[in-house]
């Protein structure tokens, strides 16, 4: 069976962070390992508190998993300190990790910053140099590029100014008054749109999690860059059209939405 490590938060909600990576990752038929970055104390309305562990103790983790368990593949969400995003450039350079996918959580759809310039800074410095994909939405397309995105011949430029910057591949993700649901994907063979069907459901909650952690879970089962993104997103085509509905904001996918047998039955 192939492996995948999650190195992201927590959400207690379950809809996003390291709960959705453990679920997306099971659904798409790896085995799942996480290592903890931060406990954050959120739902569906928002955050209320981030308690993050020590870069010693993240070291920690990522040794235990490496050490016994190696993954196929490793997924990477939100990280906001200087420290701990350094602790995870060193333990994967020194392991030689695969397959790195790094979702780079640092503005929100609504362009509210969401980490220091200075992590920003050693996130490109530190991090993005050794991953195979970056998945950043618009927004922090436009901090990572320098550029303006408007139009779809925008988010080309940009993705490809961002992956010749990091020499990795980029999946530059669509939305935000631009397109519907279409996603670009730039790697050194050049560019390719993946078109989706904009779905009318208002529980998105997680969605970049959840992205970023099936890509993962289908370069570790051995997929290429196009064919994992393909898989990707119509996993969470699924979830999404699945139309649960759970709490009182941007509620979760129903990341379990394939999965059917024995174990899946509730009483009569």
């Amino acid at each position: 069976m192939r492996t995948a490590l999650t190195i992201a938060g927590t959400d207690p909600s379950g809809g996003a962070g390291i709960q959705a990576d453990i679920k997306t990752m099971t659904a798409n038929g790896v085995f799942a390992m996480s290592a903890v970055t931060a406990l954050v104390a959120q739902n569906t309305t928002g955050v209320r508190g981030i308690m993050e562990v020590s870069p010693e103790f993240l070291k920690e983790q990522i040794d235990c998993v490496f050490t016994d368990i190696r993954p196929d593949a490793v997924k990477i969400g939100m990280v906001s300190s200087i420290g701990l995003i350094q602790a995870i450039a060193e333990k994967l350079t020194e392991y030689k990790a695969e397959n790195i996918v790094v979702d780079p959580v640092m503005v929100a759809t609504n362009g509210a910053k969401l980490i220091s310039d200075d992590a920003i800074d050693t996130l490109k410095e530190k991090l993005f140099p050794i991953a195979d994909i970056l998945t950043p939405n618009i927004p922090e397309a436009v901090v990572l590029s320098g550029m303006k995105i408007r139009t779809e011949e925008d988010m080309m430029k940009a993705a490809e100014m961002i992956g010749r910057e990091y020499d990795c591949a980029v999946l530059l993700k669509g939305g935000h008054q631009i397109n519907d649901a279409n996603d670009y994907l730039y790697r050194a063979k050049g560019g390719r749109w993946f078109c989706g069907k904009r779905i009318d459901n208002p529980n998105t909650h997680g969605t970049g999690c959840t992205l970023s952690s099936a890509i993962a879970s289908n370069l570790a089962k051995g997929f290429d860059m196009d064919t994992s993104v393909e898989r990707a997103k119509a996993y969470i085509s699924g979830a999404l059209g699945a139309m649960l509905d759970l709490g009182a904001g941007s509620g979760p996918m129903n990341h379990a939405f394939d999965i059917s047998g024995e174990y899946v039955k509730t009483a009569m």
